[in-house]
């Protein structure tokens, strides 16, 4: 069945590709109100020699929506619930936006649990550094009108060269999940990563859309510079979305991430 019960709540994920071979395991966490969907370029590319698990974390897609726990304490407590429950050994966690939080606060609390973390234009500290009051505002006015202010604002999500309909079908996932993941915005109000990720034991990818305007590229880049095994790059022609955006560039990133990594069955 592809729901799995952690932390008592049902989390849809899919499965996908035996991890054959020196494949290590791939885990992806989507941003903010969309689904495991936005991934569908990653896992075609992945599944052939790795194992490939794409999760809708709680309160988005066809996971369940509860009303209280939507932190990022909690998902992160998700991510390795759902390790240990489908028998992962160390995957590699890559996020986008603020499933990239969620990766980085999960290798934060157990390294020994994953072999290192891509970070598709992760917002680090920008939400309490640089955004606070425009997410008080945007709480405010999803709460008013939910669905004008998606459709107002998701658009602005993409570099130039996104077709429509990838919009329009972000815009679609997003007003399917529930109302309470808002919680996360304010949240992040206070949220800054800088001092921690100096101790990051594991490798970080940090991956940033050239023409992001949500999150300022120079956030990736400071933080790439704080981590100690941190690298950068800049996905050009991509926006926010840059997995959906330019999803050869970011899979063959991703690839490179899987390379520095130690696969399990090279450590027995």
């Amino acid at each position: 069945m592809p729901y799995a019960t952690v932390n008592g709540v049902e989390l849809f994920h899919t499965d996908t590709g035996s991890g054959t071979g020196t494949g290590t395991p791939v885990l992806l966490l989507h941003g903010w109100g969309t689904s495991g969907r936005v991934w569908n370029a990653q896992v075609a590319d992945l599944a052939p020699d790795h194992r490939v698990i794409a999760v809708d974390w709680r309160g988005c897609g066809r996971s369940e929506h509860p009303p209280t726990g939507n932190t990022t304490p909690a998902n992160a407590e998700d991510v390795l619930a759902l390790i240990a429950h489908l028998g992962l050994e160390r995957p590699l966690l890559v996020g986008s936006s603020l499933g990239a939080t969620f990766a980085l606060e999960t290798a934060l609390r157990a390294p020994e649990q994953v072999a290192g973390v891509v970070s598709v234009s992760g917002p680090g500290y920008w939400p309490s550094q640089g955004m606070a009051g425009a997410l008080r505002s945007l709480v405010s006015s999803l709460g008013a009108d939910r669905a004008a202010t998606v459709a107002e604002w998701v658009p602005k999500w993409f570099g130039p060269a996104a077709p429509p309909e990838l919009v329009r079908r972000t815009v679609r996932q997003i007003l399917a999940s529930g109302h309470f993941i808002d919680e996360l915005f304010t949240e992040a109000m206070s949220h800054d990563p800088r001092e921690a990720l100096s101790g990051m034991p594991v490798p970080v990818t940090y991956l940033h859309g050239r023409y992001d305007t949500e999150i300022p590229l120079e956030v990736s880049r400071t933080l790439a510079a704080l981590t100690p095994y941190g690298t950068f790059h800049v996905i050009e022609e991509a926006g926010h979305m840059a997995h959906q955006e330019q999803p050869a560039a970011v899979n063959s990133l991703i690839r490179a991430a899987l390379d520095r990594v130690v696969a399990p069955s090279r450590r027995r």
